[in-house]
């Protein structure tokens, strides 16, 4: 079981973390140790371990 209690922004890890379990099921490799998880829990793995960030979108010009 994952700890998200000591993250500083529990929504953005579940953002990131489903965006990243939609990258695993389309066939993305994984970039921790799998063994025998889901999808799911290796993307929250990969968070957690900041082998995955979030992409900071760029600021709008005018």
């Amino acid at each position: 079981m994952i700890d998200r209690s000591k993250l500083p922004n529990s929504f953005e890890f579940v953002v990131t973390a489903g965006a990243r379990a939609r990258q695993l099921l389309n066939g993305s490799i994984p970039r921790v140790e799998v063994g025998a998880h889901k999808k799911t829990t290796v993307a929250q793995q990969e968070v957690i371990t900041h082998a995955v960030q979030k992409i900071e979108p760029e600021a709008a010009s005018e």
